[in-house]
C-alpha cells in the first residue's frame, strides 16, 4: 500500500515538472469557466497560450507577463472584464508579439504605460536572415488580420498583432502604439473609443491591417499615414471623421467600406468631392484568368479553404503557412 501511494505521488509530481516544461498551451474552443489558472505563473518555457473561446470569468489576468518566454496571448470569446491597470513592473510581457482580447467586456481606458512594456514589438526584423518561428515548428493558432480568420500552422516572429477589438475600451488612442514599429495589424473596432487618430502611428512602415472602424474617433485623417506603403486594408468607417481623405500610395487603393459612416468625410473614393477636386469612381480590381494564381499565395483546396505559404524573406524557402478560411466565423 505504503509502495503504490509513493508511485502515485512520484506520477504526479512528474507530470508536474512536465507541466512547467510546456512550451505552448492551447485550450482553445472548450467550456473552461472561472479564472485564469495561477498555476500558469510557473511555467516558465511557455511561449504560447491559448485560453479562447471559453467561458472565463475574470479580470485581465497582467500576472501573465511575469512569464519571461510569453510571445502569444489569446484570450478571445470569454467573459473577462473590467480595465487594464497600469504596472510599475515595466518588464510585463516584454516579449510578446500577438496579443488577442477580442470580444470580451474590458472597459476603461488604454494605458499608455501597457503599449510601452511589449518591447518585442518595438523591433523591426523585416530584414533578418534566418527566420524564426515561435514554439515548435507545426501548431495551428487563429489569428484575425485583414478582415479574414487565419489558422496559422507556423507563426513567424515577425509576425505581431493586437487584437482588441469588441470590447468596451474609452478614451483616446495612445500615442505609443506608434512606438510598436514591428506591428502587422492594429484592431481597435468595435469599442467606445474617441479623440484623435495619433500622427504617431506613420511610424508603423510594416503594418498591413489597421481597424478602428466603430468608435466614437473625431477629427482628420492624419495625412501622415499616407507614408504606410504596406498598408493593404484599413477600416475607419463608422466613426466621427471630417475633412479631406489623404491622397497617395495605399490611399488611392482604398474602397468607399473604408470610409463609411462617417458623413463629414470627403474625397476619393467618396462622391463628396474634396475642394475642386474631381472624384472619379474606384477603379474595377482585376480578375485573375483561371489557373492564374496571385504569387503570393500558393493554395491547396479542401473544404473552402486554402492551405498557403506566404512569403516575408526574399528567400522563397522561408515561409509562413497559413489556413485561409474566408468562411470562417467571427470567434
Amino acid at each position: 500500500m505504503v509502495a503504490a501511494w509513493t508511485l502515485f505521488v512520484l506520477c504526479k509530481l512528474m507530470l508536474f515538472r512536465l507541466f512547467l516544461l510546456f512550451i505552448f498551451i492551447k485550450l482553445h474552443g472548450n467550456k473552461l469557466e472561472g479564472k485564469v489558472s495561477g498555476s500558469l505563473i510557473n511555467c516558465n518555457y511557455l511561449e504560447l497560450l491559448d485560453l479562447g473561446k471559453n467561458e472565463l470569468n475574470d479580470t485581465f489576468p497582467k500576472w501573465l507577463g511575469i512569464l519571461p518566454n510569453l510571445k502569444i496571448l489569446i484570450l478571445r470569446s470569454n467573459k473577462l472584464h473590467g480595465s487594464i491597470r497600469a504596472s510599475r513592473n515595466r518588464n510585463l510581457f516584454s516579449q510578446l508579439q500577438v496579443l488577442d482580447l477580442s470580444s470580451n467586456a474590458f472597459n476603461g481606458n488604454l494605458p499608455t504605460v501597457f503599449f510601452e512594456n511589449f518591447q518585442a514589438m518595438k523591433i523591426n526584423d523585416e530584414n533578418m536572415s534566418t527566420p524564426m518561428y515561435v514554439g515548435y515548428e507545426y501548431y495551428s493558432v487563429t489569428i484575425t488580420t485583414k478582415g479574414l480568420n487565419l489558422v496559422f500552422v507556423q507563426v513567424l516572429t515577425t509576425n505581431i498583432v493586437i487584437d482588441l477589438s469588441k470590447n468596451g475600451f474609452e478614451g483616446q488612442i495612445p500615442s505609443s502604439i506608434g512606438d510598436l514599429i514591428g506591428l502587422r495589424t492594429l484592431n481597435l473596432s468595435h469599442n467606445g473609443l474617441e479623440g484623435l487618430i495619433p500622427t504617431s502611428l506613420q511610424y508603423l512602415s510594416v503594418l498591413e491591417s489597421l481597424d478602428l472602424s466603430f468608435n466614437k474617433i473625431g477629427g482628420g485623417i492624419p495625412q501622415q499615414l499616407v507614408s504606410l506603403t504596406s498598408l493593404e486594408v484599413l477600416n475607419l468607417s463608422h466613426n466621427h471623421l471630417i475633412g479631406c481623405i489623404p491622397k497617395g500610395n495605399q490611399f488611392d487603393t482604398f474602397e468607399n467600406n473604408s470610409y463609411q459612416g462617417n458623413d463629414e468625410l470627403r474625397g476619393f473614393p467618396l462622391s463628396r468631392g474634396c475642394g475642386n477636386d474631381e472624384v472619379t469612381q474606384a477603379t474595377t480590381p482585376v480578375v485573375l484568368d483561371q489557373g492564374e494564381e496571385d504569387s503570393s499565395l500558393i493554395s491547396w483546396q479542401a473544404d473552402d479553404c486554402k492551405i498557403g505559404t506566404k512569403n516575408r524573406y526574399e528567400n522563397e524557402k522561408t515561409q509562413e503557412k497559413i489556413l485561409v478560411c474566408p468562411g470562417l466565423p467571427y470567434e
